[in-house]
């Protein structure tokens, strides 16, 4: 039915509701939801207050509807609303943001993942992801009336309805539109260089100290870079007008939750129709699309036998709230304690008391990782004393050890090494490591005001009983082209504003995830943006605002066994639209978090002996020739009272003087199904 058939009935639906009709009443705001969800859920970047606002936008109609003189004024009046919930949403956030610690100018809310949260199940062209990708590069304004122009774009707006909204004339709208569109194709030639393979040589130089974070800063200096390149330029021609790829684009589905949440704030009385909005407010078109987030993490943490460092329960939206058991946690201020597995004897000693005069040996050891790293040579062995070092300048590791000659960089003996980097500036990481055959155990880093461990092409490097905590992008980064062999073993990622872990921009074969806890971190805990298949085995992701694991390349075939996410602000499990070809996932386990289990839209992928239960969408979202066998949603009766304890404060306790994962009984089963919890 077209917006001009619509009107009388909307007219008439209206003098009813005035008149104090619910059903009428409820009618209307049914008829409208699919038309409001769309217009806050593009324009918030798929914040997870997304749902608040809806539902605040609906409640303020229902409670103004009796004063609305014009009842053919009722679809511009709502939108009108919509979109000024939408700006007070988002100056609170900027003043929010204002009065806590401030984030670099380049870094957005980290809980905003859009397309994960809303559109995880659509599937798309190459140019439509790009677009949407593009749109995270957009300000708040821009998004705002991006949010508006994409339903006029759809056909559920008209330009009067969006200049009401606006409260401009239609040509100053018309005006404003222009300007966002040219920001938007910006923004698209940036996406689009970004994605292209080969990279332009001069757009890795550019990219070399980016977070992947779609911010104010990096968009400038990236759209100039575009701007200028004849190569990046190059490959801006034959992209297609934004408003075509909108024809593909399906509107986003209502969820349920937020369907009844409208019904029980707006009435007592259950609305069977509005409920049913959520079920045919969305036909996919051909595609839609996905945002895709390009987090830089950094390297990977080391402990060794530690008690998780302090826990940061997530406060950005989306956030998990959950009832623990009666049984007392682990206390969250307990110190990480590094008890034996360190070296017990080296060729170069550091310690916080010593100098870089010093000959290096034990009774004179170095003060800096710094100046070990430069003089340290090929089969030799660094040794870190126990204590706090205060890193005030980057630490550049970039001496090759070989396959027969390792160079290790350890905690001395039981001893508890702290690198912290909270004096450092924001454009330095704590440690950038370019390095072959080395081993990184026993370590804390903490405090980065960027990155704590970057690890450009490495080969053959292994990462264990790491901790990286309370560090400002992310904890730790395996990046770009020639990754290969490399191994994140035991380790602690958490407190991050960013994710914990990611393995990014890049390809490699034989990368291994093994035995590390991601939790506390604003965004994902696990982050793959990485084109060749990366082994995740045995890993637990909890608490974080995002995202347990996030699993993309270019395409993603990564493989996944035995690995847990609970309590996450977004998915367990997700491939972020795709693209992916070859996923495989075999015995994981997703509980309790805030999106859905598995939600793998992107590609076909293989699933086998998972378990997806309690989840707060989806426990699974699959497509249609996706492979899925023995999995929970596939057989009768299960519910979380098959797992041995729902109770995770054993799995979330010290580590073990192995520095292996805790024992816990938390989320095992008694069945060949779901994660194996248990520690070897």
């Amino acid at each position: 039915m077209t917006q001009s058939q619509m009107a009388p009935e909307v007219d008439r639906l209206v003098r009813r509701a005035q008149a104090g009709d619910v059903a009428a009443r409820d009618a209307l705001i049914a008829e409208h939801l699919p038309l409001i969800y769309n217009i806050i859920g593009r324009a918030l970047h798929g914040h997870p207050d997304v749902d608040d606002v809806v539902q605040e936008t609906m409640l303020r109609a229902v409670r103004g509807l009796g004063g609305l003189r014009e009842a053919d004024r009722f679809r511009s009046w709502l939108v009108a609303i919509a979109y000024r919930q939408i700006q007070l949403h988002l100056r609170a956030r900027r003043t929010s943001r204002a009065q806590a610690v401030p984030a670099p100018p380049d870094v957005p809310d980290p809980g905003g993942d859009f397309a994960e949260r809303t559109t995880a199940e659509l599937v798309v062209a190459d140019q439509r992801r790009e677009l949407v990708e593009a749109t995270r590069w957009l300000d708040d304004q821009d998004r705002r009336l991006l949010g508006l122009w994409w339903q006029e774009a759809a056909g559920e707006l008209t330009r009067t309805e969006l200049a009401a909204a606006l409260d401009v004339p239609p040509k100053h709208a018309a005006v404003r539109v222009q300007r966002m569109k040219a920001q938007l194709e910006a923004a698209r030639g940036v996406v689009h260089a970004l994605r292209a393979r080969p990279r332009c040589p001069g757009l890795m130089a550019q990219i070399k100290r980016w977070n992947g974070v779609a911010g104010p800063l990096w968009r400038k200096r990236l759209v100039r870079h575009v701007r200028d390149c004849p190569q990046c330029a190059l490959g801006q021609h034959g992209l297609v007008a934004p408003e075509e790829l909108l024809l593909g684009i399906a509107a986003l589905p209502v969820p349920a939750a937020i369907a009844a949440g409208v019904v029980a704030k707006v009435s007592s009385v259950a609305s069977h129709k509005l409920l049913a909005v959520a079920a045919v407010a969305s036909v996919a078109v051909g595609g839609g699309i996905v945002y895709a987030v390009n987090y830089s993490p950094a390297p990977s943490a080391p402990p060794v036998a530690i008690a998780p460092p302090a826990v940061v329960r997530p406060s950005a939206p989306g956030a998990v709230a959950r009832s623990r058991a009666a049984a007392p946690a682990a206390s969250p201020t307990t110190r990480p304690a590094v008890v034996g597995l360190g070296v017990q004897r080296a060729d170069i000693y550091v310690a916080p008391t010593g100098s870089d005069k010093n000959d290096g040996t034990i009774g004179q050891p170095l003060a800096t990782v710094d100046k070990a790293a430069e003089v340290v040579r090929p089969g030799q062995t660094i040794a870190l004393r126990g204590g706090v070092y205060d890193v005030s300048s980057e630490i550049s590791i970039s001496v090759n050890g070989t396959a027969s000659k390792r160079i290790t960089l350890s905690n001395y003996r039981d001893e508890r090494p702290v690198l912290d980097a909270a004096r450092l500036p924001d454009t330095d990481w704590a440690i950038e490591q370019t390095t072959a055959y080395w081993t990184v155990q026993g370590l804390e880093i903490r405090n980065a005001p960027s990155h704590a461990l970057v690890c450009s092409a490495c080969r053959d490097t292994v990462f264990r009983r790491l901790t990286l905590r309370n560090n400002t992008r992310a904890g730790m980064m395996l990046r770009d082209s020639g990754t290969v062999r490399n191994q994140v073993l035991d380790s602690d990622f958490t407190g991050s504003d960013g994710i914990g872990l990611g393995i990014q921009f890049g390809s490699g074969a034989g990368n291994v995830v093994r035995g590390n806890r991601f939790f506390g971190n604003k965004s994902s805990g696990l982050d793959l943006k990485f084109d060749s298949p990366v082994l995740v085995e045995r890993n637990w992701s909890y608490d974080n605002g995002a995202n347990g694991f996030v699993l993309t390349g270019d395409p993603a075939s990564h493989r996944l066994r035995n690995n847990a996410a609970w309590d996450n602000g977004g998915h367990g499990f997700t491939d972020d639209a795709g693209p992916t070809s070859g996923l495989l996932l075999e015995r994981n386990t997703a509980y309790r978090n805030r999106g859905s289990g598995f939600a793998l839209p992107g590609g076909p992928a293989t699933l086998r002996a998972n378990v997806a239960v309690d989840n707060a969408e989806d426990q699974e979202s699959l497509t249609q020739n996706s492979s899925a066998q023995g999995n929970s949603w596939q057989q009768a009766a299960w519910t979380s009272d098959r797992f041995r304890s729902t109770s995770p404060n054993t799995a979330e306790a010290s580590r073990p003087t192995t520095g292996t994962l805790p024992r816990t009984t938390f989320l095992a089963t008694n069945d060949p199904v779901g994660a194996d919890m248990t520690t070897e």
